[in-house]
């Protein structure tokens, strides 16, 4: 079956990111073809050969070289940014990249292309005003932000391995669906 959509998922480092084949196999279940980008320190949180053999292509966390050739990689109909990380989100809202998986994600955002976030972050971070400012930035700009009823909902701090299993990986492709192509 050829998909008709493509979905990028742009995944940071935090323990749903050991999850994120749960996300991949749904979205190409749903009709989409997906591709998984990731921050550089969220290799360690992943299954990079599960999340390349469920989605039939490389996971990508760097940019490319000068003179490589361009990836062969079909532009975003979506994309979603789960599990994001406060440093994530704060760093996307006011443009700031650092890495391929920033960069890709501002790009996006400055094309239009829909995009759900999805934190994961702790009760301590959320309540941080830049947290709560980067936030409303977003959303201002058209990013569909998945928190609290709407997603993903803070928890205690140092407690975040014992709510990975909470990760709403549902609510993130069901956002995605939303956005029809």
């Amino acid at each position: 079956m050829t998909a008709t959509r493509t979905v990028y998922l742009i995944v940071c480092a935090a323990p749903p990111a050991g999850d994120a084949e749960t996300f991949v196999r749904r979205a190409i279940e749903s009709g989409c073809e997906c591709h998984v980008i990731g921050t550089p320190s969220a290799e360690g949180f992943m299954d990079v050969a599960a999340l390349e053999e469920a989605s039939g292509h490389p996971v990508t966390f760097q940019h490319r070289r000068p003179g490589s050739p361009r990836r062969n990689r079909p532009e975003a109909d979506a994309a979603v940014i789960a599990p994001a990380t406060a440093n994530t989100v704060n760093r996307l809202a006011v443009g700031f990249g650092g890495n391929y998986a920033l960069d890709l994600a501002s790009e996006l955002i400055g094309l239009h292309i829909p995009i759900a976030v999805v934190p994961f972050v702790n009760t301590a971070l959320a309540e941080r005003a830049p947290f709560k400012r980067s936030v409303a930035s977003l959303r201002e700009e058209g990013v569909k932000v998945l928190l609290d009823e709407e997603g993903s909902r803070p928890h205690p701090p140092h407690g975040g391995a014992a709510y990975r299993e909470k990760f709403p990986w549902e609510a993130a492709l069901a956002a995605v669906a939303n956005f029809s192509g």
